[in-house]
Parts: C-alpha cells; structure tokens; sequence
C-alpha cells in the first residue's frame, strides 16, 4: 500500500471506562502514581494514595462523572473521538492524501501502545505529536513525553516524530476562544465580569521552573485583548485543588465568592486549559463554582463551553499539524 506522508498521535489525559467505584479507582491509582502529577517522595506519597485516598474518593468522584455520563461515554472520550474524526477529514481535504490520525490517552484507554499499531498499520513512519494541552506543564505535556518513551522502548524501529509542546498564544487558538465569547454573548448578553479559569498546579511547581502558569496568563490576556476588555471585566483563575499545600493563585472557587459577596451580578466562565469538556468543566466549573457564586449573592451564572470539536478549533489543529509536518508531504 502507498505509506501516509506522516501520521498525527491526538494525546489528551483520559477517563475513567465507567462512571464507577472500580473504574475510577483503578483510573485515579494510575493518574497519581505519575511522578509528573505528584512529586512526592513515593515512601511518603505510597501510604497516603492507597491507604487513604484510593479508598475514599472513588465512589465520590465516580457519582460526580455519573452526573455528566452519557450515552456515549465520557464526554472527554466522546469529544475526543469527535475531534480525532474531524481531523482526519481536515486532513485529508488538506493534503489530498490520507492522513491517518489516532488518539491516545496518557492514562487508560486507548493507551499509547494502542494507538502506536493503529499507526503502524496505516504505514505511517514520521509522527506529529498533538498533546491536547494548549499551555505547556510537567504535569500534563512532559507525562506525555513520558508516556509515549515507555511506548516505544520495546519497538525495534523509533518513528520520527515532531512534538507540538503547546500553542497558547497560536492566533487561530486565541481566535476561536474570543470568537466562541463572541458568539455566546450575541446569544446571552454581556456579563459584568469575565473569568478564564484554568486548571491548578501546586505553587512550589511554578516556582521550580513549571512554564504553565505563565502560558496560561499570556492565553488570559491575549482572549481579553482579542475582546477588547478593560482590565476590570476579566481575570485568569486557577482552579481543582488537591491536597492542603498553596497552588497558584488566585483560586476560581474564592474568586466567585468574593464576587459574589462584592454584588457582582453575572460572570461568564471559560476554561482556556482544557481541549474537550470534561469532569472539570462540566462538573466543577457548571455545577459547583456555580453553586458557590450563587450562594455568595451572585445573581447569573455562565459556563461557556470548551472549543470540543467545533469548525475553529479542528482548523487550528490543522495549522498546527500543518506548520510541524513541513518537508513531509
């Protein structure tokens, strides 16, 4: 058969198989076993993770994904093969050819063996690797680059490979998230305040180095530059703690409160961090921030949902793979 100029591996994080006790145990143990997401000594962090927190936050995190469960799966999962399929159709309308392109996920299925034979078999011998994280952390991006050495170090044969390390200030990224405001608010109205609610990492991270939080400010200010904001209409939070030691801040849930007590009247919510919806967007940010801004005397209360596998975001990953794959078509 005629060999594919080059493949593209899709790597999000991953999902528990089933909104259960057992899948989400088995999901979160290896999750927080990765050295990236917790860098605690594994003497120290051993005991904690299987004596305390494997055996009491399953069946809570497990009724939370039941809540956002649907027929499809997942919602990460189901966007995720959303978003591979639209690719692969962007791709071949691009170069004329087939491009094959697969999904992994760093923890789970399909696990990154799983999607290596998938490219294997479609011939593919030079690799672009798309991690579905816009800003760049050890937490996220570098377990991928973890994940993906493990994978291949049986093979006799290495791919060539490019690495797409993150894209938080690509123009066609920051266009589609203040062109998805836009739409909204044509829709909605305005709010009173704009919150940019990114995932969390522990304090100690950014100061060892972590390039994360930085990216996500710069992506903050870009989308508010983009929507023409004055510096009190927006703000970039930080959100999903875990464990008592200081993340960076400001934190999302006490932002909401605060504004909530202060009279604001309406925030709208993004969350420029994640690729697809997810247990954190779907769950956390619509469900429960919502309930603490409200109880606080919030009045209206908005989650905007992520870019999924909408006409702009799957045009940006083509740039992406477009502009890492020259030379190879």
């Amino acid at each position: 058969m005629n060999k594919p100029p080059f493949g593209v591996l899709l790597v999000n994080l991953g999902t528990p198989e089933a909104p259960t006790s057992a899948a989400v145990r088995a999901y979160l143990k290896e999750f927080l076993s990765d050295r990236r997401v917790v860098d605690v000594p594994k003497w120290l962090w051993w005991p904690v993770l299987n004596g305390v927190i494997l055996r009491i936050r399953p069946p809570r995190v497990a009724k939370a994904y039941a809540s956002i469960w649907t027929e499809e799966g997942s919602p990460l999962m189901s966007i995720s093969r959303a978003q591979q399929r639209a690719l692969k159709a962007a791709l071949a309308e691009e170069y004329g050819c087939d491009i094959p392109v697969a999904l992994a996920m760093t923890y789970g299925r399909p696990s990154m063996e799983d999607a290596g034979r998938e490219l294997r078999q479609a011939g593919a011998e030079r690799l672009v690797v798309l991690p579905l994280y816009p800003q760049n952390s050890s937490s996220t991006t570098a377990a991928v680059h973890d994940r993906y050495a493990r994978a291949l170090a049986p093979c006799p044969h290495v791919p060539a490979s490019r690495w797409i390390t993150d894209y938080h200030q690509h123009p066609q990224y920051i266009g589609a998230l203040a062109d998805s405001v836009r739409r909204y608010w044509d829709e909605h109205g305005r709010p009173d305040r704009l919150m940019m609610s990114f995932h969390g990492i522990p304090k100690r991270y950014e100061t060892k180095g972590d390039p994360y939080p930085s990216q996500c400010r710069a992506t903050a200010a870009a989308v508010a530059q983009a929507l023409e904001l004055a510096d009190d209409e927006w703000i970039c939070s930080f959100q999903s703690r875990f464990g008592r030691e200081e993340w960076v801040k400001p934190y999302t849930d006490h932002t909401l409160e605060e504004w909530g007590k202060a009279g604001v009247g309406r925030v709208d919510v993004i969350s420029p961090a994640f690729a697809a919806d997810c247990l954190e967007t779907l769950e956390e940010l619509e469900v429960e921030n919502r309930e603490v801004f409200m109880e606080a005397g919030g009045k209206e209360y908005h989650y905007i949902p992520c870019l999924n596998d909408s006409a702009d975001h799957i045009n940006m990953m083509v740039s992406l793979v477009r502009e890492n794959a020259q030379g190879w078509s």
